[in-house]
């Protein structure tokens, strides 16, 4: 794509192609040429889409947080955008809810495929531009693979019920039917996957989607729209059903306020969903919140030590930590304690740090400059409440990208630092000697999203799941926090906000519910009994 000559002359646009310079004989730039090449994008991309590409908006730099290259620019939307593309969103909504769903389904699947054929280079554009390791990046393209692919099931099988009448020559029934526009905020630790979740549902139940993804990385969100708008365009179905409004905060808030968007699926953090949460609420629309988590591991001394080191190991530094589901509170029974503790230590000074496209590496970096000095902060508050750090504690300073240790600590279970969620490879770890304090401190944070206990006991692992046990929305056994299953609901209670993505009965946040009667008998009987005549 050329870019136009007003933009050239734009200084922060210099900059970018002489950092790019810089990088143009390296590995990691050739890396990246080839991956925006097969991606179809470019160092400038536009980043507004509703069935044309455009954008108004400022320009926004990406930059790979492992070694610092700018990756290429996006220009963003701007409120007149954000306004036409919802109207188009609108229209095109109208269009698609009068499609029989398992033909919206069989659309969903040719994405689906569509996405499948670019699975390499798009995980790898999740690794260059968020930081996870490549595994973990074409893992999420996977993800979002699988929830087509649930999708496509679904649009035969969105059923209401058929509810018994106590009027003679009445029928009752449950109908569900599409919303109209869903828009979704989501965040940088997951671009695709996320996206993914709510987009596959949205469609196959009639609606269309306006996305807003992280402004860190917009590149992504462009390459997945790009994927997407092509299956539309040979559909000759409108490109809005799947539109793309890359911006930041200020576009985010307008999302929230407009009422043209029937529903709101943000996923970020606590502080911000609350806000969004508010403005939804304030003119009566819907609102899906996945926010913070503040996940904990339970071991008791009966548990099975080597799984839960390998289980606690992904969940506490996969994604170096920038996950809602990472682990961050360990509670270790007294018995074992000391023993987990060597254990754990050594599994840790086994983990290598580095570039993420590199093989063999488990922890790259951090997403920001900010989530390292938030990374330093904890560490500091650690030590200032009581605690120590174990293993880890530093910054890697003298690598080029945002790179920290991960770290263990050992602290109690009521510092203020434990109860506040660290963006982070952090993991506290706490001694206990009863299950019944393991399980109180486990649901004493804010936050309610996922937890696990690594037991033998089948007393325990019942009252564990049971209304007395953890009080999260996701409660494993004998495995870790994270690495959810597209086909259970994800989501959790308390500060996470309440809602439920991907599988289960997810799909019916999507939808309106309707109860339906129907009088077939020629005669008016109501209801209770009442006489009105």
């Amino acid at each position: 794509m050329a870019v136009p000559k007003a933009i050239r002359s734009l200084k922060h646009c210099s900059a970018m192609r002489s950092t790019r310079s810089a990088f143009s004989t390296t590995a990691a730039a050739r890396t990246t040429s080839v991956t925006l090449k097969a991606l179809g994008l470019d160092s400038y991309n536009l980043g507004v889409y509703n069935g044309e590409w455009s954008g108004n908006g400022d320009i926004v730099e990406t930059t790979n947080p492992a070694t610092g290259e700018v990756l290429g620019a996006v220009q963003q939307a701007s409120a007149k955008d954000l306004d036409h593309t919802l109207q188009c969103a609108t229209r095109a909504a109208k269009m698609w809810r009068e499609v029989p769903a398992p033909k919206r389904g069989e659309v969903v699947r040719q994405m689906r495929n569509a996405l499948s054929e670019k699975i390499e280079p798009l995980g790898r554009l999740v690794s260059l531009e968020m930081g996870k390791i490549l595994p973990e990046g074409i893992g999420e393209v996977q993800e979002y693979v699988d929830i087509a692919d649930y999708a496509v099931g679904l649009s035969r099988m969105l059923n209401g019920k058929v509810i018994p009448s106590e009027r003679p020559g009445h029928m009752m029934m449950e109908m569900w039917n599409p919303l109209g526009v869903v828009g979704v905020i989501s965040a940088f630790n997951f671009p695709v996957a996320v996206y993914g979740w709510n987009s596959a549902l949205s469609l196959v139940c009639g609606n269309a989607v306006v996305w807003k993804g992280a402004p860190t990385t917009s590149l992504t969100s462009v390459a997945v729209t790009k994927i997407l708008a092509e299956v539309l365009e040979a559909n000759n179905i409108p490109g809005a059903l799947c539109s793309l409004v890359a911006g930041g905060a200020d576009i985010g808030h307008k999302i929230a306020q407009d009422k043209r968007v029937n529903l709101v699926s943000f996923t970020g953090s606590t502080g911000v969903g609350r806000k969004v949460g508010l403005t939804v609420q304030e003119r009566f629309g819907k609102s899906l919140l996945e926010l913070g988590g503040n996940n904990a591991i339970i071991v008791h001394s009966d548990a099975d030590i080597d799984l839960a080191v390998r289980s606690i190991l992904f969940a506490a530094v996969g994604t170096a930590g920038q996950r809602c589901t990472t682990t961050r509170r360990l509670f270790l029974h007294e018995d074992i304690h000391d023993t987990f503790i060597e254990r754990l230590q050594k599994a840790y000074g086994q983990i290598r740090v580095g570039n993420p496209l590199e093989p063999g590496v488990l922890c790259g970096p951090l997403h920001t400059k900010a989530a390292v000095a938030a990374f330093e902060q904890g560490i500091a508050d650690v030590k200032a409440q009581g605690g120590s750090v174990i293993h880890g504690g530093n910054v890697l300073s003298h690598l080029a990208g945002n790179f920290v240790e991960p770290s263990i600590t050992s602290i109690t279970h009521n510092a203020p630092v434990v109860h506040r969620e660290i963006f982070a490879p952090i993991l506290h770890t706490i001694k206990f000697s009863n299950i019944a304090e393991a399980i109180e401190w486990n649901n004493e944070v804010g936050q309610g999203l996922s937890s696990s206990l690594f037991t033998t006991s089948p007393e325990r692992i019942f009252n564990w799941i049971g209304p007395s046990g953890s009080d999260c929305g996701i409660v494993n056994v004998n495995i870790p926090t994270n690495g959810a299953e597209i086909g259970g609901a994800f989501g959790g209670e308390k500060e996470t906000g309440g809602g439920r993505e991907s599988g289960s009965t997810s799909w019916q946040q999507y939808m309106r519910r309707q109860t339906c009667t129907v009088n077939y008998s020629g005669s008016l009987p109501l209801a209770q009994g009442i006489k009105f005549e």
